[in-house]
Formats: structure tokens, sequence, C-alpha cells
């Protein structure tokens, strides 16, 4: 059974076309942590994080020193059979949280194991075929006409949702999605984002200023891990909630089950440590009949390509939300998914993952090479 020999943590900055704003901060570039691990048969594997500090509590810094212990684990182990369950209890017991930087070497790991079981990742995953899906684009935090005039160009460019990020204001939030879905008509579904940003009492009085107006769910609406308030305030809208930020792993599925405090959970390889655990919040999910969204945060097309392989195990296409690589100024990937017209994204059909990192795209990042 061949072993891991080497793991090369590389860490890059990909400038945003333009900065993209949320209510946790403006962003200019994308951290991106790219993972290639090779094993003895010359086999190798690709994986990427994006760390958010906001959010993971993570940095490309962070990221690299964990990595490199992390990788200690990884030499000299397999990853075929049951070697990804081992490996990911033993980052686990190595050490807590962190999951962005996992979420790479996951990545990477099933890249290997697919291509030895001679599976397209989906596959591998339990997809039963493979088919076209469909991203929204995301408008970023700003005035109301300039939200708006965004929207009509999404509109245009005939992509088949809308999401809104909202936070700040509460009653210039409900200017912003009545000045947008005034722009755009009555046709086009909309998404709300509020990354934690309402009180919920701003929460409650924003969703029902809003419920007639073609909402197709509410993102994180409160700080996360407000269970009791996010299972009153689902209780009390017409809007459904999606849990993003209250919901990293499998733990956290389940107790947003048990507070009936969601319709939906937004799952991300950055947030469950990877793979291996995004599909034990998979199983949560369709188990207690809560919607799917599968998204991802500053990624390139490495880490979506990841992410739409695991959409396609999912047991109905999920929602998705895969804009983030059109919003970046470099693509440094060679193969994987690709962006067409009107929002459709192709998946690769090759064995493994289906993506990489040419050398000569490694080479211009600062790297680290663990190796045994």
């Amino acid at each position: 059974m061949p072993r891991i020999r080497e793991v090369l943590i590389c860490n890059s900055r990909i400038p945003l076309i333009k900065p993209f704003v949320i209510s946790l901060g403006p962003l200019n570039e994308a951290e991106n942590i790219f993972v290639r691990i090779t094993d003895e048969n010359g086999r190798i594997g690709f994986g990427e994080c994006s760390p958010f500090r906001t959010i993971h509590g993570e940095t490309s810094e962070t990221c690299i020193a964990v990595g490199k212990e992390l990788a200690k684990i990884l030499i000299r182990e397999s990853a075929q059979n049951d070697g990804i369950a081992h490996l990911s209890h033993s980052m686990d017991k190595m050490i807590y949280g962190n999951t962005s930087i996992k979420s790479a070497l996951d990545i990477a790991l099933h890249d290997i194991a697919a291509q030895y079981a001679g599976l397209p990742l989906y596959s591998f995953l339990g997809g039963k075929s493979n088919q076209l899906l469909f991203t929204d684009y995301t408008i970023s935090v700003a005035e109301p006409e300039e939200m708006s005039k965004a929207a009509l160009e999404i509109l245009r460019s005939g992509y088949p949702v809308i999401k809104v990020k909202l936070g700040g204001d509460a009653d210039l939030d409900v200017s912003r999605i009545k000045k947008i879905r005034a722009t755009v008509g009555p046709e086009i579904p909309i998404r709300i984002d509020a990354n934690q940003a309402w009180t919920p009492v701003e929460a409650e009085a924003v969703l029902n200023e809003i419920k007639d107006l073609g909402i197709q769910h509410c993102e994180e609406p409160l700080r996360r891990n407000s269970l009791q308030e996010l299972s009153e305030l689902r209780a009390s809208s017409d809007i459904p909630i999606m849990a993003d930020e209250s919901c990293f792993d499998h733990h956290d599925a389940l107790n947003l089950v048990k507070m009936n405090a969601c319709d939906s959970i937004n799952i991300k390889l950055g947030k469950s440590s990877g793979l291996f655990k995004a599909a034990l919040v998979r199983d949560i999910a369709e188990t207690y009949n809560l919607k799917i969204q599968v998204g991802g945060f500053l990624e390139s097309r490495l880490g979506f390509t990841a992410a739409a392989h695991f959409a396609l195990s999912c047991r109905e296409i999920p929602f998705i939300d895969f804009d983030t690589p059109l919003m970046q100024s470099h693509d440094p990937v060679k193969g994987g998914i690709i962006y067409h017209e009107m929002g459709r994204i192709e998946i690769p059909d090759d064995i493994g993952l289906g993506a990489r990192i040419p050398d000569a795209e490694l080479f211009r990042m600062n790297c680290t090479s663990i190796s045994g």
C-alpha cells in the first residue's frame, strides 16, 4: 500500500477584480493555501483552502504553521481504503479546529484515493452521475442604487439567482432589497446573506418587511451560536433560514436540528475540515429533510472543483454558490470546473479531482515541503 512521502504547502494571494464588501468587512484579495501531496508511487493529489480570520480564526500564517505539523502525521500513511477516516481523526486528535488547513489536506487525500479507485471524485464520494450545476452571483454591500445596478447586470448576464450581501443598518438593508427587486422584476430568485449582522429584533423586522419580495432564503441572520434566538426567528419568519457560520461540522448540524433553528444548511469544505466531514453534515441534512447549499470562501477554481464534486454526491442537487473564482484577477488552476454563460458550471470527468496547480504556478508561491 503506497505511503505518502511529501506534503507541499504553498501560500498565495490572488487580488480580486474589485473590492468585495460583506458585513464582516471589505475584501481586496483572496488568501489561498494550496496543498500538494505525493505518495511513493508518484501519485499526486491537490487541495486548497482560503482561511477567513473572522470566521475560522485562521490566517495564511496559521495555516502554514499548523499545516506543517499536520503534514508530519500524514507522512508514511496511506490515503487508500479507510486511510482518510483514520487521518481525519488523527488530525483532530493533534489539534482542535483549524478547519481550513485540514480541509486542504483532506481534499488532496481524497484526490489520491479517487485516483487509485479509478473514479472521478464525485463517483468516489457516492455521486451517481455528472451533470451541470448552476451558480448564483453575489452583490456585495453598497448603497441601494449601486446594488440595484449590479443586480441588473447579473440579470442581463443570465444568472439564475441573485445573492445579496446585507448587514449594517437594518432599515438600509430593507431599502437595498426593495430597490433590487424593483429593478430586476419579480421572477428571478433572490437569496440574502447577513453574515451575522443583525440583532434578533432587527432580523425579525427586516424579514417581515421583505417577506413578499420573493426571497429564497436568508443566510445566517444572527450571531453564530445564537441557536435559541435563531430558532425563535425561524418560527416567526416566512422566509426560510439557512445556517452558515453556525454549522461547521456534523455536531453543529445535529444541534441545529435539535433546536429547529434552520430550514437549510450551507456546507463549505473549509468549515467542515474537508470532504470526509462534509459528507457527515450532508447525511444529517438529508436525514432530517433540510435543504443544502454548497458554497465556499475565496478559493480558486481548484477548491470549488472539490466543492462541485461534493455537490454531485448529494441526494438532490443543492443550491450552488460558486461565484468567487469569477471575482479573482488570476487563475492558477489547470483543469477543474469550467464556467459557462448564464451561471452554468461543467465538472470534469477526469479520474480524481481533475484539477491541479502547475509547477510554474507553484514556483511563484512561497512553499514549504515536508517529507519523510
